[in-house]
């Protein structure tokens, strides 16, 4: 199907020909749409939203399109956003691409600029559960290491030599030599950079002070 490709368009349009015309053109280039009267109508379902673009028009009654950005970040939905606006939005626009969005397409509607902002969108998208991915194959690895393994390679993070490890940890320099040799092992990697990519890649170190 279409939508576990992530070529799914939510289009958010209070004007029903809009979201008659601008579904029609996107169906008929081969995309999935699912349509919504309003922010606060898309807003109710987003804990629920599946992976795909949103289209989002930039006025609209009740909330804003740039209100619906904001609230669909702070519900911890970070879907790619391209807005709509009309002639003399372009203050709006603006607005809208510091927010994070993707792009902005002017109305009436070029079908290629359309297809070329919602091609962008798909390739964040794209990228950004290829990010989530190597998380999640990264903290399965990490997993599998001892609580002191971790913390040695937690030192390693920091950049760390390992004698301030060991003093750290209050142990020995060569038993810190054999815990970094075993997370070697464990991680399946032949050198530091490579186990720190891996560790960088689950987020160890992130909110580190150091770092």
């Amino acid at each position: 199907m279409a939508e576990a490709n992530g070529r799914l368009v939510h289009l958010v349009d209070d004007d029903e020909a809009i979201r008659r015309s601008a579904s029609f053109m996107l169906r008929t280039s081969g995309l999935v749409v699912k349509t919504y009267a309003s922010g606060v109508e898309l807003l109710d379902q987003a804990k629920d939203l599946m992976a795909g673009c949103v289209l989002l028009d930039v006025r609209m009654p009740e909330m804003s399109g740039l209100e619906v950005q904001q609230a669909l970040r702070t519900r911890g939905v970070h879907l790619p956003v391209i807005v709509m606006t009309g002639h003399g939005d372009v203050t709006v626009a603006v607005q809208a691409m510091k927010a994070g969005a993707v792009d902005f397409i002017e109305k009436p509607f070029e079908k290629a600029v359309m297809l070329a902002a919602l091609e962008e969108g798909f390739a964040r998208l794209e990228r950004s559960g290829r990010v989530a991915a190597r998380a999640e194959e990264a903290n399965a690895r990490l997993e599998i290491l001892t609580p002191r393994e971790r913390e040695v390679l937690e030192g390693l993070v920091r950049g760390h030599p390992n004698k301030t490890i060991a003093y750290d940890l209050e142990i020995s320099p060569r038993t810190v030599e054999i815990h970094r040799a075993n997370v070697m092992t464990k991680l399946g990697v032949s050198s530091l950079s490579e186990a720190l990519r891996v560790a960088f890649a689950a987020g160890l170190g992130e909110s580190d002070p150091a770092s």
